[in-house]
């Protein structure tokens, strides 16, 4: 059971995987159920989800050597929190949103990136801006939850996840219709916070991805290959670089 979670063999690689599609099916089974009315077969499903998360929780915990660090990780806490969620189906969506909490694990996973970047040379060349890409999906993505769990049910605004996301994304873009507000003062304050916390993250991320801070260049002498966009010498050894920029071409 080690082997899978923390080895570098081949079936190791593709468990990790599964669990990704695993968790990214969880993810959209979140989103699409959200619009509407949750029969029967979406609580069974909940509890299936549930015990499959348990497993994956209880075997991580038992190959890990440090177990007390591991359960004190923010990581650890969301996937917990995601597993009260999905064992706990009669609680309504009260506590759904704590299962987006998950991906806060999935997409920061050492071996996970370190296989994408052993396996897809695309990854490798574009890791900075694929990094932030998922970074700012996932705290958006976040984001809409905590407003979806916080307003759903007595805000007639918020009728289902589209309606945060599209609160969220006006908020953090600063466009700021005004169609759909956050009324009260538990609402104001959550604005609030994702005005002044977000934004400025936001535009962090979104810099990041339209212009990267590094590129990547294999130096001649030592072979880094990330530097500064404007970098003249490797930061490494001092060698030379000729790094194509938008004024050499």
């Amino acid at each position: 059971m080690s082997e899978l979670y923390e080895g570098d063999t081949d079936r190791a690689h593709l468990f990790r995987y599964v669990l990704l599609a695993f968790d990214l099916v969880t993810i959209l089974f979140v989103i699409v159920t959200s619009f509407f009315v949750h029969p029967l077969w979406v609580e069974i499903t909940d509890l299936v989800f549930g015990v499959l998360i348990l497993t994956d929780f209880t075997a991580r915990v038992y190959v890990t050597e440090h177990k007390l660090r591991y359960l004190s990780r923010p990581s650890t806490l969301a996937d917990i929190a995601a597993m009260v969620s999905f064992l706990a189906p009669l609680a309504g969506e009260g506590l759904g949103f704590l299962r987006i909490l998950r991906t806060l694990r999935l997409l920061h996973t050492y071996q996970l990136m370190n296989r994408l970047r052993q396996d897809v040379k695309f990854f490798r060349k574009h890791e900075e801006v694929i990094v932030a890409a998922i970074n700012l999906l996932v705290f958006i993505f976040v984001t809409t939850g905590l407003i979806y769990a916080l307003e759903h049910g007595h805000n007639p605004m918020i009728r289902n996840y589209a309606d945060a996301l599209y609160f969220t994304v006006t908020t953090l873009t600063t466009t700021g219709f005004g169609d759909i507000t956050l009324p009260g003062t538990s609402g104001r304050m959550v604005s609030i916070a994702v005005m002044f916390f977000g934004v400025t993250l936001f535009l962090r991320l979104a810099q990041v991805l339209f212009r990267p801070t590094k590129v990547r260049y294999e130096c001649q002498s030592c072979g880094l290959m990330l530097h500064d966009a404007d970098a003249t010498h490797c930061k490494h050894c001092g060698a030379v670089v000729h790094i194509q920029t938008e004024g050499l071409l």
